[in-house]
């Protein structure tokens, strides 16, 4: 008898491959041996993996924070918020894609009422080990187990929206979710009402967002609402500017919305842009010439930042501010490195995650685990990092697998992550949604073996080191 808990998915798309086209003959043979070994490891590293491959990449990813749990049934409902990039050779789209996952321990097709009490007295027994641990796991199929259809879990696209070109980055309001903003290649910041657009996009292939935010010249990636005032969101661009909109101000009859005001400190493109969790007065914004600045939008100075500090080596990628930790926030750069700050001291860098091999794309707090986030590279890796491990001692054996405070690496992907979100709903607190330019979404939550504190025991015959 498996292990492995009942409530494991494992579900691999089998038309996922990696790109031999676009890599150099050494590069692909060494990205699709990786993959092979990430893809035979995945029942030993995670509880749940659902990958689907898209048709065209999309550049952006976030969960909608709603969630339905049909009565009497054994799985629930979430959405996620995704958009396709075709490099304007075919139709572009602001697209809902609807999840299906298992609840915890959903079963598997088959087992009775006994056998799952069986299964769980013995998991008990067993607690921190894996017992007989692929013999269930069918490595053409990429699945543990025979799931029936209602506890497997899938992804659908439920709504499409014409969009005109990529979709660099969509992001909905707290306030009211059916708003979405996105970030356009025009410079334009689009926001749809997703309720007044119909399932299927329109055939005609024009794209009318609801409100068209004027003021920047290039397009960017940063792109943030405010939690604490419906209707204020924040735009990055390449231009060097960050502008601030209030779409309560839209009057209709004119779809077009002016800036209420542009900041323009950065001398380089500014890559990212996060609204405080606590101070609706404040914002913090990254970009190229290696500067994190914090803003006070009541200063009517708009080049001058109330702080600033050059904060890496090269350019900052990403900012985002701790939602636990008022004074706390996480730059990640092209220095290859994630930086943690105390805005009460801005001059001291607190601490420098270090363990990616390229630069770093993204950062995003857990909304569940105040100590707890994610980073993104263009090494191909997501990291999951614990800032209570800092300083943490450690063997020589697990020094080589990286600091204290490294809590799980997911080698899923085979090109460049675009994009990272955390499941909002609690009961799935350790899912993680990604996108990458390898045209895969994928939705993973490490084993809990891993995060929940258990010593998992596998021999070195049963798991291949990535690295080989």
């Amino acid at each position: 008898m498996s292990a492995f808990p009942t409530d494991q998915v494992i579900d691999i798309d089998e038309n996922i491959t990696v790109d031999q086209a676009a890599l150099k003959p050494d590069e692909y043979q060494r990205i699709n041996e990786e993959y092979k070994i990430w893809k035979k490891n995945t029942p030993f590293l995670y509880d749940t993996v659902l990958s689907h491959a898209l048709d065209w990449p999309s550049l952006t990813c976030q969960w909608l924070p709603d969630v339905e749990s049909p009565a009497g049934e054994n799985y629930t409902k979430h959405r996620l918020i995704l958009g396709t990039h075709t490099s304007r050779t075919a139709k572009d789209y602001l697209m809902l894609v609807e999840v299906i996952l298992p609840k915890t321990h959903a079963g598997i097709e088959g087992e009775d009422q006994d056998a799952s009490n069986d299964r769980n007295k013995e998991g008990s027994a067993n607690k921190g080990k894996r017992v007989d641990v692929l013999a269930d796991y069918s490595e053409t199929r990429g699945e543990l187990g025979d799931y029936n259809p209602l506890s497997s879990a899938r992804m659908r696209i439920i709504q499409r929206i014409n969009h005109q070109n990529e979709v660099n980055r969509a992001r909905y309001m707290p306030q009211n979710p059916n708003l979405i903003a996105t970030k356009t290649v025009s410079g334009d910041v689009y926001v749809f009402d997703r309720t007044k657009h119909s399932s299927e996009p329109g055939t005609d292939g024009i794209c009318r967002p609801d409100i068209k935010l004027k003021g920047q010249k290039k397009e960017g990636y940063g792109l943030s609402w405010s939690t604490l005032k419906s209707g204020h969101v924040l735009s990055a661009s390449d231009d060097t500017t960050v502008c601030h909109w209030d779409i309560q101000s839209y009057q209709k009859g004119n779809n077009s919305l002016d800036p209420l005001r542009t900041y323009r400190g950065h001398t380089a493109v500014v890559e990212d842009v996060d609204w405080h969790a606590e101070d609706a007065n404040m914002f913090a914004s990254v970009g190229d010439d290696r500067k994190l600045m914090i803003w006070d939008t009541r200063s009517e100075n708009y080049n001058k930042p109330s702080q600033q500090v050059e904060g890496h080596a090269e350019e900052i990628n990403a900012v985002a501010w701790s939602k636990a930790s008022p004074t706390l926030m996480l730059t990640g750069s092209g220095d290859h490195t994630v930086a943690l700050w105390d805005i009460r001291r801005l001059d001291l860098k607190l601490h420098s995650f270090e363990a990616h091999h390229d630069e770093v794309l993204q950062v995003a707090w857990s909304p569940h685990d105040p100590t707890i986030f994610a980073s993104s590279s263009t090494d191909r890796r997501v990291h999951l990092w614990d800032v209570s491990k800092i300083g943490e001692e450690q063997t020589p054996d697990d020094a080589e697998d990286g600091p204290p405070e490294l809590l799980f690496v997911h080698g899923g992907h085979s090109n460049r992550p675009t994009d990272l979100s955390w499941c909002p709903n609690p009961e799935k607190r350790f899912h993680l949604a990604t996108t990458a330019e390898d045209n895969v979404v994928m939705v993973w939550q490490p084993s809990k073996n891993i995060y929940g504190g258990d010593e998992l025991t596998i021999s070195p015959q049963e798991l291949e080191a990535e690295t080989e």
